[in-house]
């Protein structure tokens, strides 16, 4: 008997070890917020339902000061986390937050870079070369070129201007640009998208990685006339960052169709994942949307 419980007793510990190895804590993040010209106060909340909804993450949030407010005690102790959700677009951060940052990054941390986050912190060279590409914040030719799809590949355009803009918001297609990666594997070639903007002219170091999907922007709403890249990779030191330029928030939880689109919160927990782990154990789900036809999720959740 003592035989069999020790066998029992061990076979419980290989298999405890088995299910950590396969990833089954849920992943510590944040997300940093508090200031943004977006409706902070509600995408916020959707990231964190959208993320910890789907069983995989345990997400806290970061509130920094208001805007023109003291910004020298809001640190975050990045050694906490394996994911870094930014929601934020607004004053710089300290110095001491900015290297903590860095460093997160560089050894190996997780960073998804929500929508306007990509207007951040202009001058700050390290935090362009993590998001690769960004809009608006005075960003012109000496931010770096315009990148977008053309000819089967990404065109860098050196012309002179500034970066970043959209037109009205709508419903649009998809485009993968990438069948293998972990992200978008086994997800459709072509999926339409909740009403959104579409960010378009977009200018920086263009240091790419994996293009995941892109969207053509339409001059009929105001758009570019190119296909732009709106979802993709980026590596910087160790760490794995996921670029989403989709979501643009709604004025309450319930009316806010671009985040509550079943598209853009898969992409969001799939890119979440591969940040924090360097892998993808999400299916397919079977709400995902068609290249003719929207999905929603009202409550955020599958």
């Amino acid at each position: 008997m003592r035989t069999i419980s020790k066998l029992f007793a061990i076979g419980l510990t290989l298999m405890s070890a088995l299910l950590t190895a396969c990833g089954s804590k849920t992943i510590q993040g944040v997300i940093i917020t508090g200031q943004n010209n977006h409706n902070w106060p509600v995408s916020h909340q959707a990231l964190k339902l959208t993320l910890e909804n789907s069983g995989i993450f345990t997400m806290d949030v970061a509130v920094s000061p208001a805007a023109g407010e003291d910004m020298s005690g809001f640190n975050v102790d990045f050694s906490k986390y394996k994911l870094v959700v930014l929601d934020y677009n607004g004053d710089p951060w300290s110095e001491q937050m900015n290297a903590a940052f860095l460093d997160f990054v560089k050894n190996g941390g997780g960073v998804v870079v929500y929508h306007a986050a990509d207007n951040s912190f202009t001058d700050w060279k390290e935090f362009n070369e993590i998001i690769a590409l960004g809009g608006w914040g005075g960003r012109n030719e000496k931010s770096g070129p315009y990148v977008y799809w053309k000819d089967g590949g990404l065109t860098r355009d050196e012309t002179p201007g500034s970066g970043g803009s959209h037109g009205a918001r709508h419903e649009y297609v998809m485009n993968r640009r990438d069948s293998e990666h972990p992200i978008v594997k086994d997800l459709p070639e072509n999926w339409k998208h909740a009403s959104d903007e579409l960010y378009d002219r977009m200018r920086g170091p263009g240091n790419i990685d994996a293009l995941l999907y892109t969207a053509y922007s339409s001059p009929e709403t105001g758009g570019s006339g190119r296909e732009e890249p709106l979802v993709f990779t980026v590596r910087y030191g160790k760490g794995r960052i996921f670029h989403t330029m989709l979501g643009h928030c709604g004025e309450t939880l319930e009316d806010n169709p671009a985040m509550q689109c079943a598209g853009f919160q898969e992409l969001l927990i799939r890119g979440a994942e591969w940040c924090a782990r360097g892998e993808v154990t999400r299916e397919v789900p079977a709400d995902f949307p068609t290249a003719t036809s929207v999905s929603l999720r009202p409550d955020y959740r599958y």
